[in-house]
């Protein structure tokens, strides 16, 4: 059929038909059948609108001007998302024709006979994997709304003219001679297998071994006789015929005989492919494939490329008939009226949830100059909402024009509005010097431009649209556009504008301060919806959806990532829990997984991690220091951070600064120190010191508003910082990969340590709040430099007090002992810092009960404390003061009472009789006195260091209050149960008034006056007030704290004095069971407990006898 060659069109709106193929063979085969070839004519391509990813070939066929869209990859999403995109770069199409391979039903509705090589022509897909997953079946959706159209009328037409029997001869004719052309084509490679490739085994028979052929395998099932082959050589080609029938749809390759069948019988298809569903409610459309397997497990690729050729020869043939459009060749462009629905994605089936936001967004008055922000976390699904509002709005506003702007950079933006006035034709678009930028907003300002939303997707860049607000100058290659966006946007009573960013300040500029609408994360029902959708056909055990949900933080871009990759691997959801739970690096590798879904811009990254790092960058670039405490922030815990750790890493990059501007750079820390102190400052520079730590303030509120605004953290009611844990976790990603990971892990380490207070009872909440970033940032591995290793032994001897002051003596071991060998790595064994750690590891020891330890590391340190210090130092005389207490623990009478007369006679020259240090010491002598049975020195001793004190210190002063309970220790011990309880009284009545109710030191108090109630024999007394203390010291020391643990003793020891036997006996074996696993078999107190213990058990048996 000779035909007149079409002219080459002018613009990407005169193409009509658009041919669609999945497969590059596919493709090559329907190229080789061009009869023109635009691309190649030496003119430049045509260009496409925004937000089109597409790649495109175009040329001739026969009379028509055709555009070609390759597919990224096979399947109804990939060809929804290229159809979508494709109507929006060539508006204009009028026909698509979807090309390629696909599976047959071996045996048409009517009986006929279907082989390999034969043409399938769609007259109606069914989508026959929509549907419900029931437990024992799958119920397919197949009412008027779930199912997909019948062809247009002029489709149907030519159809019907084509199944006549001269319509089908001469589509078959021509279409011989177009394989005929493709078989000549060496590199095309689409000759013809031979009738012995083509096997049709019975439909149970499976294949042997998947990835081989049936003939490697050994395949040996009957074969299904064909009578079309009947007689044929193996050099014979059969000629292929055309079959027309409805055509099954799905995301998945049908590799199963008995289903083929199933599905063949119960809908009536004819063939199976995965492109068709995704294109038909896109175009009019037509799906021509050529049978290249039986759709069983006995697939083969040999047929492929012929089967390609066919159905490229019969696509040519049936274009032959398809009349194209005079007024589309004829007629003068003229201007359109709108609306226009410029929209490069296609709508997403499976949006579910977000009713909420919808429904405010739903509210919003339209054409009043109406400016909104959706903002929230990288992948919280902000895209997704406005995409499913645009096409809500189309429904509902048809006479409303919507446009789509990427916001994520210039070049994407000046593309949009260029696209916007091409597809618009806005007066003026043609002319080579035009500001398209501002024509366009003048145009949608104008009134005579219909109503109209845009919507600016990704908007996160505040410079990008209202210029560099601090920081280095732009670089000077940066586009001319950058900083200048803002004043193209267009404002008129007829607009408005919706825009997407994870910035919340950026929002708020871009909206004129109006509140942005925040993007929170999915719930429970919502993300069960989502996962309901994305993994159809998937079985999940009961709870696991809800465990992946929680797992990926309810996130609706990583729960549909993960979806994805479950889909892709064909693996359970239970199996992906696997992978998450293995470690963090495994969860970040997840995350990191590429894949496809609707709305995401091609040039957008197509994985969770790589959004947050292209995030992470934009805040670098916006605000250094930002990204600075980000860095910083990944490493502590990632809730509750403190903004005190915050401002101490802002004070010392300040300190850094300044020293760099006042030339000490090269200074040691000492030096520094000394210099700070010892130089006098004039009021100028003390005035420049006041005004720099005012900008360190203001710098810190600065970058935690810009992380608050990305959505990375944000603030708790106690003014702590929680982070996002994906975020966290891929954060120390992006630190890994640009190589800073080590060096932000020294600066953590070294802010905690400055931060982290030594561990006593007055600083114990903070040391209880701070721990969780101490564990954190102590597993971090720094640089390795001094500083870091000496703020990370001072953070482990911290720590450890506060262990001690627990009571969770291993800890407090561990950590010390570490203490100890890095300080004497760095400083030295009998640095005061090294000995300050020795002396806490040997206090210990004694609490632990293991004397010798205590004492052969308590004489190391006090012996280096006289030979640096002098026996006359402060901290020489407290070592002293301790070993002498280790010897009274281990019975060594003599040698405590020596060491410690010696500690208090220093003491008393060097401090004096009255200070403080040296009544501690007395009252400690007092306590070997009592523990030797010395009683009238004890008492004496304890007498006069009490009135001393309460001379000295006041009478309700901490330190005197132990000393009058240590007072009242010897009255007791000397059974003078009366003097000992008045005493008592006092202590526990003041100590609750000034220490507080439930002091560790009004607890002691109290256990010690209920143990003077039990020794006089009052035992319900001292039963009420022991259940008191023990109750409180659980609740505030901890169920295993020891002092808790020795409460509950002398409760059963009482319980035992009321005759409560079986009660004593079972409170003393939880103690002993405890004791056992926190102290160790061989504490003193584990030893006690166990022959107390066996006493009673034996008082038991003998009473039951």
């Amino acid at each position: 059929m000779n035909q007149a060659r079409p002219r080459r069109p002018a613009t990407r709106a005169d193409f009509e038909i658009a041919v669609i193929c999945a497969l590059p063979i596919e493709a090559d085969a329907v190229y080789a059948l061009f009869d023109h070839h635009w691309d190649d004519a030496g003119s430049p391509s045509y260009d496409k609108a925004a937000g089109d990813c597409n790649a495109y070939s175009t040329g001739a066929v026969g009379r028509h001007n055709v555009v070609l869209a390759h597919m990224p990859g096979m399947g109804k999403a990939n060809a929804a998302a290229v159809a979508a995109t494709c109507r929006a770069s060539f508006p204009n199409i009028k026909l698509a024709v979807v090309v390629g391979i696909c599976g047959s039903v071996p045996f048409g509705p009517g009986g006929d006979e279907i082989v390999l090589g034969d043409v399938i022509i769609s007259d109606g897909v069914v989508q026959y994997d929509l549907g419900r997953r029931l437990q024992e079946r799958f119920v397919r959706k197949d009412t008027l709304l779930d199912s997909l159209g019948r062809p247009s009328a002029e489709i149907r037409s030519l159809l019907a003219k084509l199944k006549s029997r001269h319509g089908r001869k001469m589509l078959q004719n021509a279409m011989a001679g177009y394989v005929n052309v493709l078989r000549a084509k060496p590199d095309l490679a689409a000759g013809y297998p031979g009738t012995a490739h083509d096997k049709l085994f019975e439909a149970s028979y499976r294949h042997i071994n998947d990835g081989m052929l049936c003939e490697e395998c050994g395949c040996n099932g009957s074969l299904l006789p064909r009578k079309r082959l009947l007689g044929q050589q193996e050099e014979d080609i059969v000629q292929p015929t055309v079959h027309f029938g409805l055509v099954a749809s799905s995301d998945t390759v049908m590799k199963s005989g008995e289903e083929r069948d199933a599905i063949a019988r119960q809908e009536g298809v004819i063939g199976f492919e995965m492109e068709g569903a995704g294109v038909w409610d896109t175009f009019p459309c037509v799906v021509i494939k050529g049978a290249c397997d039986y759709a069983d497990s006995h697939k083969t690729k040999s047929w492929q490329r012929y089967a390609a050729a066919t159905a490229a020869a019969c696509m040519k043939a049936f274009l032959g008939h398809w009349a194209p459009s005079l007024t589309a060749s004829v007629s003068a462009p003229k201007q359109p009226a709108g609306p226009w629905f410029l929209v490069p994605y296609p709508r997403n089936a499976n949006f579910v949830g977000r009713t909420a936001v919808l429904h405010e967004l739903q509210q919003l008055p339209l054409g009043s100059a109406s400016r909104v922000a959706l903002c929230g976390l990288g992948g919280i699904g902000k895209t997704q909402i406005a995409l499913e509002y645009a096409y809500w709005l189309q429904e509902t506003c048809p006479d409303m024009s919507v446009f789509w702007v990427p916001g994520n950079n210039a070049e994407s933006f000046r593309r949009a509005y260029s696209s916007i006035a091409q597809e618009c034709r806005v007066p003026g678009h043609d002319g080579s010097k035009t500001d398209v930028l501002a024509l366009v907003k003048r145009w949608l300002e104008s009134k005579d431009c219909c109503r109209w939303l845009m919507v600016i997707d990704n908007a996160d860049d505040t410079q990008l649209f209202f210029g560099q607000q601090e920081g280095p100058e732009k670089d000077s290659n940066a586009s001319n556009l950058e900083g200048n966006l803002g004043r193209y946007l267009p404002e008129c009573s007829h607009g408005a504008i919706l825009v997407t960013t994870r910035n919340k300040q950026a929002g708020s500029r871009l909206t004129q301060g109006k509140r942005p609408i925040e993007v929170g994360r999915m719930d429970e029902d919502e993300t069960a919806q989502l996962l309901c959708a994305r993994l159809d056909g998937v079985d999940a055990v009961s709870g696991e959806s809800s465990a992946l949900s929680s797992r990926l933080e309810h996130l609706p871009l990583a729960l549909v990532q993960a979806a994805a990759f479950i889909q892709e691997n064909t693996i359970t959801i239970g199996e992906y829990l696997r992978l998450l739970d293995e470690s963090d690096q495994h969860l970040v590798g997840l995350l990191s997984e590429e894949f496809e879904t609707v709305g995401r811009d091609s040039e957008a990254p197509r994985a969770v991690a790589e959004a947050w790092m292209l995030s992470f960058e934009q805040i670098q670039r916006q605000n250094a220091f930002a990204g600075q405490l980000l860095s910083l922030m990944s490493l502590f815990a990632r809730q509750a951070i403190p903004l005190e750790f915050l401002s101490y890493y802002s004070q010392r990059q300040q300190q850094n600064q300044n020293q760099e501007a006042r030339g000490e750079l090269g200074l040691t820390e000492a030096f520094k120190k000394a210099f700070r102190f010892s130089s006098r400052r004039s009021k100028r520079q003390q005035d420049q010191d006041s005004s720099e730590t005012r900008g360190g303030e203001l710098q810190l509120t600065n970058a935690l508003g810009v992380l608050k605004a990305f959505s990375f953290v944000s603030e708790d009611k106690d003014h702590g910082f929680d982070m996002h844990r994906l975020v966290q976790l891929v954060t120390r990603k992006w630190l890994a990969r640009n190589d800073k990971l080590h060096r932000f892990a020294e600066q953590a380490i070294l802010s905690v340590s400055q931060g982290y207070p030594f561990g006593t009872y007055e600083t114990r909440a903070r040391c209880s709040a701070y721990l969780p970033h101490v564990y954190a940032v102590l597993a971090c591995e720094g640089t390795g430099s001094k500083d870091e290793r000496l703020a990370r032994a001072l953070l482990l001897h911290s720590a450890a007090g506060f262990f001690t002051d627990q009571g969770q003596w291993k800890d407090a071991e561990t950590f010390q002992l570490q203490a100890i060998k890095l300080r004497r790595k760095l400083l030295g064994s009998e640095h005061p810092s090294t000995l300050s750690s020795m002396n806490n590891l040997a206090l210990t020891y004694r609490v632990q009960g293991r004397w010798k330890e205590a004492a052969s590391l308590g004489e190391q340190v006090a012996e280096a404390r006289k030979s640096i210090l002098g026996e006359a130092h402060l901290l020489t005389l407290t070592s002293m003061d301790n070993l002498a207490s280790t010897y009274r623990y281990q019975g060594r009478w003599k040698e405590a009472e020596t060491l410690g007369v010696q500690v208090v006679e220093t003491s008393k020259r060097v401090l004096g009789e009255e200070h403080p240090d040296t009544l501690i010491s007395m009252g400690n002598l007092v306590s070997t006195y009592r523990g030797h049975g010395r009683w009238k020195e004890a008492e004496s001793l304890g007498v006069q260091v009490m009135d001393t004190f309460k001379r000295v210190l006041g009478e309700e002063h901490p330190s005197t209050l132990t000393s009058m309970d240590n007072l009242a220790s010897t009255y007791r011990s000397q059974g003078r149960w009366k003097e000992a309880e008045a005493l008592f009284a006092q202590v526990v009545e003041k100590s609750a008034r000034v220490l507080g109710e439930e002091h560790p030191s009004t607890l002691t108090s109290m256990g010690n006056l209920a143990v003077t109630y039990r020794n006089q024999g009052r035992w319900d007394e001292a039963e009420s007030l022991e259940l008191q203390v023990t109750e409180t010291s659980k609740r505030v020391l901890g169920a295993e704290h020891p002092s808790t643990l020795i409460s509950m003793v002398n409760l059963a020891f009482s319980w035992k004095g009321q005759g409560r036997l079986d009660d004593a006996v079972e409170q003393m074996q939880n103690c002993l069971q405890i004791r056992q696993r926190v102290l160790g078999s061989d504490h003193h107190h584990t030893v006690h407990t166990l022959a107390t213990l066996t006493d009673w058990q034996d008082e038991k048996k003998r009473l039951g006898q």
